[in-house]
């Protein structure tokens, strides 16, 4: 068992709250619309974080451990992607104004991150009191995993996700953005902006993607200090990333199917794991790093592929994929029709 002491939690968590209080001031002093080239340099600087971390964690703890954090960093990166389509799908729909979206991403992390640490916590806990939850945790990944193979030409219904359709009905909503603010006065009367209903659609995902990331990465490792950091590095650069690669994302036309074979797989690592634990240590474990090597190429394959596919047909667009069927609205059917 790693033995992280007080004082290294308290930095990482130092240095995770440092980096997010400078996205936020960013947000609330300066709205502007994120450029390329400096959606460009934090995304290159939050990924040197991410590495230069794990260079040391490596160092100080060995390769073994090493190897884990940087598999279980990929994971979440990797899934983390899949965030970024449900979150362009969400700021589409609302039509949030470009200045106003950094501010909406940055509450998205912070929201993300106290959720998850609440799963991995509630996660390592259920682990070290019932060894059955790794069967469990790898059923969960494999149903999630046929689902969004199932799924994975559609996208989310965002209006239709319970907490938004409730909001709309209990509160008054303006129009207008009011200059990005959450509430606001007209005519006398207290009402909530548009603002407000995407910040619950972005909460809601935010639950919906824990559920996932977090079996996926205790795949991985036991470790819940590497669980967390993986977790918290992948999603500091998802900000940059959005405003990266937005423009791009409608290219990767087989991510969720990728992403769909990779839960797949830490599934069945997961109930590997538990076999060997608890039924006969005769049952074959999946190694870490053969774990790493199977994700890089199928992300690699995946990423490749989709490349290949929209150059030889422009008119195939990439899809977030989704848990369940939704009733399609004739544009999406014909929006799919042309994708094929």
């Amino acid at each position: 068992m790693l033995d992280i002491g007080v004082v290294t939690w308290v930095a990482t968590v130092g240095l995770i709250v440092v980096l997010l209080t400078v996205d936020l001031v960013l947000a609330a002093v300066r709205p502007h619309r994120v450029g390329f080239g400096e959606a460009t340099a934090w995304s290159v600087f939050y990924i040197l974080v991410a590495v230069l971390f794990g260079v040391w964690f490596t160092l100080a703890h060995g390769g073994e451990l090493g190897t884990e954090y940087f598999t279980g960093y990929l994971v979440e990166k990797s899934l983390s992607v899949d965030n970024l389509f449900v979150f362009v799908i969400i700021m589409t729909t609302f039509a949030v104004p470009e200045e106003h979206q950094h501010k909406v991403l940055t509450f998205g992390i912070v929201l993300a991150l106290i959720m998850r640490a609440i799963f991995i916590a509630l996660g390592a806990t259920l682990i070290s009191l019932f060894s059955f939850m790794f069967l469990l945790f790898g059923l969960l990944l494999i149903y999630t995993a046929v689902q969004l193979f199932r799924h994975r030409d559609e996208d989310p219904d965002v209006e239709d996700n319970v907490m938004v359709r409730a909001s709309r009905r209990v509160l008054p909503v303006t129009d207008e953005y009011v200059d990005g603010r959450i509430v606001t006065r007209t005519d006398g009367r207290r009402m909530v902006t548009p603002l407000l209903i995407v910040l619950i659609a972005i909460g809601s995902v935010d639950l919906l993607f824990a559920l996932d990331s977090i079996p996926a990465v205790f795949g991985i490792t036991q470790e819940p200090y590497i669980v967390f950091t993986a977790n918290a590095f992948a999603l500091l650069g998802l900000r940059a990333l959005y405003f990266l690669v937005k423009g791009l994302l409608d290219r990767l036309v087989y991510l969720s199917t990728g992403l769909s074979l990779i839960l797949a797989f830490i599934g069945v690592k997961l109930i590997l794991h538990w076999a060997h634990a608890d039924i006969s240590e005769r049952v074959p474990e999946i190694p870490t790093l053969l774990s790493l090597g199977v994700i890089v190429v199928v992300l690699a394959v995946v990423t490749v592929a989709s490349l290949v596919k929209t150059r030889r047909d422009p008119t195939a667009k990439a899809h977030p994929g989704s848990l369940r069927a939704h009733p399609s609205r004739p544009q999406d059917s014909a929006d799919r029709e042309g994708g094929r």
